[in-house]
């Protein structure tokens, strides 16, 4: 049996995720959970996009077998008092930006896990960190499934497929593939031998000013397994970088895998 977590919105990348496991399963099940508990007091929680209806007839279109859509009250009932946490992976990236962000995505699907019992989870790679993070968890807890990364779909333009991107203004959104295209300009200098942080960095604002609806969150170079910041790109190395869009109030994050 296969789980995909999901916070609902369904889009194109979502439903990659969906196919995968319904080619590797004989039971798919979806969870559309807008977890409460990995957001921030100043986040967007309440202006998160929600449409379970759609959400409904795309997993049915998609041979979904279950869907599963709890209430935050039956999630966390009167008195939760338990958290799962990981040290390490979570201390940079989103994990510096955004305070208790992963003990609460730790413990939600901890709790999917526990409840639904999948042999498998499906997770894309365009969330890497938490990617990272569930893994790890998931070897350290003895936990009996498998984490199957897929790789991240995209717009047309390059532009990362995400439930928030609906939220973009026109403007925002005509601005938003400079995040990919800076990702793949520092991709290409890699390629040709860059080895310095600090240019690849300087590169990936160079390109990410052509946004200036767009305020950066963070410019990253991490190892891939670990997270850990370097101090020159090499081996397999994790460029990440956030970007909000403060007009929509929205923050969009993508990542590339470079090896040098």
């Amino acid at each position: 049996m296969a789980l995909v977590p999901t916070m609902g919105a369904l889009h194109e990348g979502h439903l990659s995720l969906i196919r995968a496991a319904r080619v590797e399963n004989d039971v798919v099940v979806v969870s559309a959970f807008v977890n409460p508990m990995q957001f921030g007091p100043r986040e967007d929680l309440e202006r998160y996009p929600r449409d379970l209806g759609r959400d409904r007839r795309l997993c049915e279109g998609a041979g979904v077998d279950l869907l599963f859509s709890p209430t935050a009250e039956e999630m966390y009932p009167r008195g939760f008092s338990t958290w799962v946490e990981v040290e390490g992976l979570t201390d940079g990236l989103c994990g510096r930006h955004r305070p208790g962000h992963f003990r609460g995505v730790c413990t939600v699907v901890t709790k999917l896990f526990n409840i639904c019992s999948p042999d498998r989870a499906y997770f894309g790679e365009k969330d890497a960190q938490q990617l990272a993070v569930v893994a790890r968890m998931v070897r350290d807890l003895d936990m009996r499934l498998a984490i199957v990364p897929c790789p991240t779909v995209r717009e047309a333009d390059g532009l990362a497929m995400s439930s928030r991107n609906a939220r973009l203004t026109p403007e925002e959104r005509a601005q938003a593939p400079s995040v990919y295209r800076a990702l793949s300009a520092a991709k290409k200098l890699v390629e040709t031998g860059e080895r310095s942080v600090v240019a690849v960095r300087d590169a990936i604002r160079t390109v990410l000013a052509e946004a200036d609806l767009g305020e950066i969150d963070y410019v990253e170079i991490v190892r891939a397994d670990d997270m850990a910041q370097v101090s020159v790109v090499e081996g397999s190395c994790l460029i990440a970088v956030a970007v909000n869009f403060g007009g929509s109030g929205t923050r969009l994050i993508d990542n590339i895998r470079v090896s040098a």
